[in-house]
């Protein structure tokens, strides 16, 4: 996946910010990704297989 996709479709806006706020550690890992998967295609992903590996590292985006 090219980075300008990642930034485009990875990046967490303010306002979800505010969602995954009250998270922590790999749940808030886990609950942005679902989100920003769920925004991007209107569904949840099926699988592991379905994330990119760069969607997963974290740090970058979240």
């Amino acid at each position: 996946m090219h980075i300008d996709e990642l930034v485009e479709h990875w990046t967490i806006l303010d306002e979800e910010r505010d969602l995954i706020a009250g998270k922590r550690g790999a749940t808030r890992l886990a609950f942005a990704i679902l989100l920003k998967f769920y925004t991007q295609y209107g569904r949840f992903p099926r699988g592991r297989s379905e994330l990119a590996d760069e969607v997963i590292e974290r740090g970058w985006w979240c």
